[in-house]
């Protein structure tokens, strides 16, 4: 018979696994800001590629990115794909964030209400945005992800078809306002759909195996 997972002991077995991840690695909340816009649709690792080549041109702030030519930009943006639009939606962001104060007066927002104000920006959806909010601003919001669903699917607590705030509305009732430990288990679901719980699953030697009423009997490659 399987135990019953929830998100408590997913979490405390994925540490156990996995140990800390130490993510968002990020030198400023505003460098946060920009690698959340970058990574959609994309891996880290290109993103890292990305902001790589516009720290070695310019400063990495809102000023200066605005200051860059958005042909230039793009060219810097290349390795995170789709540079084009990228660039449209950082230059984007940049304008409204300058125009807001930066970070102090956004800071000052409650949460709902900086929620508000990121989800109002073009090319930002809600992943994103609570991206943001958890990582630069340390507000306790969960962040749903592909992973998140595909993990939580096979666990059997998710439906599957539940829409992005019934999600973060249930992890967020049944786990603490501790943004130290939503950080942490962000990255470690991102860690083991990558390592173990794939498009096609590696279910041998998985963590959650002896939780997960979808595991399968032998190793799939």
């Amino acid at each position: 018979m399987v135990a019953a997972a929830t998100p408590q002991t997913v979490y405390r077995t994925l540490l156990a696994a996995h140990g800390p991840q130490g993510w968002w690695p990020a030198e400023t909340p505003f460098e946060v800001m920009v690698g959340a816009i970058l990574t959609q649709n994309t891996s880290w690792r290109n993103v890292e590629r990305a902001l790589d080549q516009v720290r070695a041109e310019t400063a990495l702030n809102a000023e200066a990115l605005l200051a860059l030519d958005p042909a230039r930009l793009a060219e810097l943006l290349r390795p995170s794909g789709y540079y084009r639009v990228k660039t449209r939606r950082l230059q984007g962001f940049c304008k409204r964030y300058h125009a807001a104060g930066g970070l102090e007066p956004l800071a000052a927002l409650a949460t709902p209400r900086l929620r508000e104000w990121l989800l109002a920006t073009p090319g930002i959806g809600p992943e994103t945005a609570d991206d943001i909010l958890l990582y630069a601003f340390a507000r306790p919001v969960f962040v749903v992800d592909a992973y998140t669903r595909r993990l939580f699917s096979r666990l059997g607590l998710l439906g599957g078809d539940e829409d992005y705030e019934t999600i973060r509305r249930w992890f967020e009732r049944a786990l603490p306002d501790d943004v130290a430990l939503l950080q942490e288990y962000h990255a470690l679901i991102v860690a083991h759909a990558k390592h173990a719980c794939r498009a096609r699953p590696v279910c041998s030697g998985c963590a959650l195996r002896a939780c997960c009423p979808s595991s399968k009997p032998t190793q799939v490659s």
